[in-house]
This record gives structure tokens, C-alpha cells and sequence, in this order.
């Protein structure tokens, strides 16, 4: 099974919030984790927002920010389509990131008899289009 993760569902990875073990299972299911290439930079500036507010500590930033470059190559980054993207933002009124990593997934899909994609979001508008758009969405409850 290919899990893709979405930047909130990645940062739980890393970062421990409500949620976190679950996002960590699933990461030790999956058969390869892939996200969009526009994630690696989202993370290091959700990180740097929190170190700038103090909600991680300067220690704890430098850990995450090492721990996440060392595994980024691991990820199965991969890149998106921007016109469908667009659609996706008018047509679900998504968050110009969130339409990015929806296009992403169904890029991954796009034309594959048989592959397993898994789509993970704490974004419940996120998830909402993905499952909208047939993939398999797994939910935070």
C-alpha cells in the first residue's frame, strides 16, 4: 500500500500532536510513503513557525528539522499538476497547498490499474475532495 501524506499528516510524524501514533502506524504499514514535493518546504516553515512562537524549543527544532532531512530522500516525493490543481481550488474550495497534494495523489493513481493509494490529511476539506475524487482516505477519530 502506497500512504500518501499530506503536510498536517506528515508533521504529526515528526511533531507530537493529537493523533501522532496513529500517523506513525500507518507509516510502519505502508509499503512506501509518498507526499508532494512542495511538502519538504512546508514542513521546515510549519517548524519555523513554531520555533518562532515557542512551541518547540530550539533544541527540539534543530532535532526535527536533522531527523526530517535525513528521511526526506526515503519519501516518495513526487510533483503535481497545476491545472488540476486550480480546478480543484474552485471546484472544492480548497486551500491553494491542500489542492496541490490532491493533485499530487491522483497523479500517483492517474492511469495505474492496481495500485493501492492510501491519502491521509488532518484537514477534514482536504479529505472530503480526496474522497470525493475515489481515493481511500484515512480519517483521524
Amino acid at each position: 500500500m502506497i500512504l500518501y501524506l499530506g503536510t498536517s499528516s506528515l508533521m504529526k510524524f515528526y511533531v507530537e500532536e493529537e493523533y501522532s501514533d496513529m500517523v506513525r502506524r500507518w507509516v510502519r504499514e505502508a509499503e512506501i510513503v509518498s507526499t508532494c514535493r512542495v511538502a519538504y518546504a512546508e514542513v521546515i516553515s510549519s517548524l519555523e513557525i513554531r520555533l518562532k512562537q515557542s512551541d518547540l524549543s530550539k533544541r527540539d527544532y534543530d532535532r526535527i528539522v536533522k531527523r526530517f532531512s535525513l528521511d526526506w530522500p526515503e519519501y516518495a516525493s513526487v510533483d503535481f499538476d497545476d491545472r488540476e490543481a486550480g480546478r480543484f481550488i474552485k471546484k472544492y474550495g480548497l486551500k491553494r497547498f491542500n489542492a496541490i497534494h490532491l493533485s499530487a495523489a491522483k497523479l500517483i493513481v492517474r492511469g495505474q490499474n492496481g495500485i493501492s493509494l492510501t491519502f491521509s490529511s488532518s484537514d477534514p476539506y482536504l479529505c472530503n475532495a480526496a474522497d470525493s475524487k475515489g481515493l481511500d482516505v484515512l480519517h483521524f477519530c
